[in-house]
């Protein structure tokens, strides 16, 4: 390694506008647990401030993806694909989408993390049906594959380790917003789990990370991009997040909405959401020829109660109980059901996400610190969306709720996520556009 090549280099490059080589990310990426965390933290925010090319962002992903354990699952049935989720109020995507693709032929390698802020967690929500656990060895992580095509798993410590270590530098010194590094973080972790189709939800507006579409499409092109020059099938889709998806938002009735939709009872956004990013997937793995025919063959997955088995299949071969199925009652409920009800007559004009998500969090649904206690059973039913006429009086969502105490801000924090108006509205196009690597911007 050339003797010169220094973290004050990289630094000094980095904030003159120059690009990094692909051996200077490699060396950063091998000896990130040995560079000062100062000097890091100076060249994440160089990177911040300065950006990085397509080039850049490749190295580093790779070198990041092959920090630590990356899983061969070439011994298990593909096409195998795995989702991840930028992260929104209600979003209970994964439970849908895993089951129902994997009833249509692909294996479903998904990693999944928990919620932190307003944001809910795939693993939290799993963690509401009894017995259920994603805590899973490498080996039952592939023999779960093998026999039954679909695993939603914890990440672990191995996978992506340089990952770890810079985003944590990245939460507390104000460098998350970097489309270059969050792509990096993204994607390092999906190749390390060994995913050959990888489908990527960039959410926008006001409960996303991503509040305006611009930053959003921009990442989207950039993780498309990265993944492709890593030889991975990549689509990404942008989809709304101003108000929170489906009606429900916690943890036990976000499994039981779930449960619903692949039921064929669930709420139409949940619903087509979930069979659209799940038609990407089939024509990613080569199941279906275009988008259109994926959706008609989901949408008949759901229909013939298969995806539904499959995720009886899922939750036994975790350890979880399957009667939660025909009796989503078993999972944890809440002491109370509180109504919050319209102050006037009028059309539903906003249904402001992040104040959903807040006031869930109140109630116990959300956590402030990683690895803080949920409360499963708590959270948040909406009755009425964007769009929707309300009389005087009537019932707008109930909260679930289990402390009393929390009731008045909590009501307060979610009457005031709704706007009503003599206007009709009409609710923002559920996914605002689709990239992939057959076509760069489909709508």
């Amino acid at each position: 390694m050339a003797s010169d090549m220094t973290i004050l280099k990289m630094i000094k490059d980095k904030r003159d506008g120059n690009a990094h080589a692909e051996d200077e990310i490699r060396w950063l990426v091998d000896n990130v647990s040995r560079v000062p965390d100062y000097q890091l933290s100076a060249w994440l925010m160089a990177v911040v401030l300065r950006g990085m090319t397509i080039e850049e962002t490749t190295f580093l992903t790779h070198a990041m993806a092959h920090s630590g354990q990356v899983l061969d699952l070439s011994d298990v049935p593909g096409p195998r694909a795995d989702k991840h989720s930028t992260g929104g109020v209600g979003d209970k995507v994964t439970l849908v989408l895993g089951p129902l693709v994997a009833a249509a032929g692909v294996t479903v390698a998904k990693l999944s993390g928990r919620g932190l802020g307003h944001t809910g967690g795939t693993v939290d929500k799993i963690e509401a049906i009894p017995g259920m656990t994603c805590d899973l060895s490498v080996e039952r992580f592939k023999q779960q594959l093998r026999d039954i095509g679909v695993v939603v798993a914890s990440q672990t410590a191995e996978l992506a380790p340089a990952d770890a270590i810079l985003y944590a530098l990245r939460d507390v010194t104000g460098t998350v917003e970097s489309i270059p590094l969050i792509a990096a973080s993204v994607l390092s972790k999906k190749i390390a789990a060994g995913a050959d189709v990888i489908l990527l939800d960039v959410k926008t507006g006001a409960g996303a990370f991503m509040r305006d579409d611009q930053s959003a499409r921009e990442l989207a092109t950039t993780m498309m991009q990265v993944g492709e020059r890593l030889g991975k099938h990549v689509a990404c889709v942008v989809s709304e997040m101003g108000q929170p998806l489906g009606t429900a938002v916690g943890h036990a009735n976000e499994v039981a909405e779930a449960i619903n939709t692949l039921r064929g009872e669930g709420p139409r956004d949940l619903t087509d959401l979930s069979v659209a990013l799940g038609a990407l997937i089939l024509v990613g793995g080569g199941l279906a020829k275009d988008r259109e025919e994926g959706e008609a063959k989901l949408r008949a997955v759901i229909e013939s109660g298969a995806a539904l088995t499959k995720l009886a299949a899922l939750i036994e071969a975790q350890g979880g109980n399957p009667e939660v199925i025909r009796d989503p009652s078993l999972m944890a409920q809440p002491r109370f059901r509180i109504p919050v009800e319209a102050p006037e007559a009028g059309y539903v004009q906003a249904l402001d996400a992040l104040s959903v998500g807040l006031a869930g969090k109140e109630i116990g649904a959300g956590r402030l610190v990683k690895g803080a206690p949920i409360d499963l059973a708590v959270g948040v039913m909406l009755h009425k969306k964007v769009g929707d006429w309300v009389e005087k009086g009537e019932t707008l969502a109930h909260l679930l709720v289990n402390d009393e105490s929390k009731i008045p801000t909590a009501s307060q924090a979610l009457l005031g996520a709704y706007r009503i108006g003599g206007e009709p509205a009409t609710p923002s196009a559920l996914i605002k556009a689709v990239y992939s690597a057959e076509r760069s911007a489909l709508k």
